[in-house]
């Protein structure tokens, strides 16, 4: 199966929201604790090992980094989304738009200073609450713990404005089958029971675990529409 995240690059990183890429075309961001895996998902997911940083030491994700995709076909053209946004060369059906996929702070761990831990919390919700081209969050969790308080406040911000959210339950691989199976079938009961409308799957960046499954959610969140995500975030 071929890779539609391959290819990408990266482009900067931000230390603030009005240092990103313009706010046009679509996005999806990945957040997760610091020591859950994140940057080894992201390569992962784009079959390029050395496009997210990724340290013994949790925490070294210290900015928002902004990693561009190619374009494909398969992105729809929003009725929102006008002329500027729609280069001359377009053509109907065919999507040109920027594609992009945003890194955000790793968030919880003891060693980055408190100032700096408060500043990328509210970096991160400006974000999340401002950015009219996010279409989904992919959330990283690591599969061996319940989820956390920051895992729990991303799940209720994308409940509650209608943002799509995809999680992915890392380290797989540190767990047998039967019970990465069982731990992601308590998630999901979990889920049900707390009234979260959130996809969730089995995934290992080592072992290769759930890999495509996840590019292809990655390119499902992209093609969501625009107007109905951010709507529901200004309602």
């Amino acid at each position: 199966m071929s890779n539609p995240l391959q290819g990408a690059q990266f482009v900067l990183a931000a230390h603030r929201i009005s240092q990103l890429p313009a706010d046009q075309g679509a996005e999806v961001a990945f957040a997760g604790r610091s020591n859950a895996g994140k940057s080894s998902a992201l390569n992962a997911l784009t079959g390029h090992k050395g496009l997210a940083r990724t340290s013994k030491t949790p925490g070294r994700t210290q900015q928002m980094v902004a990693f561009s995709l190619p374009p494909y076909r398969d992105v729809p053209v929003s009725r929102a989304q006008d002329a500027q946004e729609r280069p001359p060369a377009a053509t109907a059906g065919e999507s040109t738009l920027d594609l992009r996929l945003i890194d955000l702070p790793g968030y919880g761990y003891a060693k980055v200073p408190l100032e700096m831990r408060e500043h990328w919390k509210l970096e991160i919700d400006a974000y999340l609450h401002q950015r009219r081209s996010l279409r989904g969050l992919v959330l990283i969790v690591d599969i061996r713990h319940p989820l956390k308080e920051f895992d729990r406040m991303m799940l209720e911000f994308c409940f509650a404005t209608q943002l799509p959210c995809h999680l992915l339950l890392t380290k797989a691989d540190k767990l047998s089958r039967g019970q990465a199976t069982q731990a992601l079938a308590a998630l999901r009961k979990q889920f049900a029971a707390e009234g979260l409308h959130a996809t969730a799957q089995i995934f290992s960046s080592s072992a290769g675990t759930g890999v495509d499954e996840a590019r292809q959610a990655v390119v499902t969140l992209l093609q969501q529409p625009r107007e109905g995500a951010h709507q529901a975030r200004e309602r």
